[in-house]
């Protein structure tokens, strides 16, 4: 077992969310309201920092929240997936950057399209907030034929 206080993304992949001009876009203004909301659902403790990991206009946007931790548990970074995708959370443990972390977005996407498309069981794998039936497993998978053809060679 690993100690989440000792897992560390590279901050030279990110960007500040204090450093980013958000009136830019009310897009990425809502992206980052959406992934507040969808963190703090879980109650694991306080967000201490926010960084843009990536944000592609009407696709999606990775954000980094660290975290103080209200459990041991309880991992002091996560990064965060919003926008026209399932909303998603990926520990640090083995996504360091953004590329990282969409590439493990993909991959836990992946196995849940595989199990709703066979009718087995998706409990044990990554929340999806839509049933897993095989409809719903095709439209999520060219989603995620299209982020990782187009979008993660981008990150990298």
């Amino acid at each position: 077992m690993y100690d989440p206080a000792e897992i560390a993304p590279d901050l030279g992949t990110v960007s500040s969310v204090d450093d980013v001009d958000l009136s830019l876009s009310s897009e990425l203004r809502d992206a980052l309201s959406e992934a507040r909301s969808f963190l703090t659902f879980f109650e694991w403790g306080n967000i201490t920092s926010e960084f843009l990991g990536a944000h592609f206009d009407g696709i999606f946007s990775i954000f980094l929240f660290g975290i103080e931790p209200g459990r041991d548990d309880v991992d002091h970074w996560v990064w965060v997936f919003v926008g026209d995708i399932p909303p998603a959370y990926i520990t640090c443990e083995d996504a360091k950057s953004p590329y990282e972390a969409l590439d493990g977005y993909i991959g836990a996407m992946e196995e849940w399209v595989q199990a709703a498309r066979d009718g087995a069981s998706v409990a044990d794998m990554i929340p999806v907030n839509v049933p897993a039936t095989p409809e719903y497993a095709a439209a999520l998978e060219s989603r995620l034929k299209f982020l990782d053809e187009e979008i993660l060679p981008l990150l990298k």
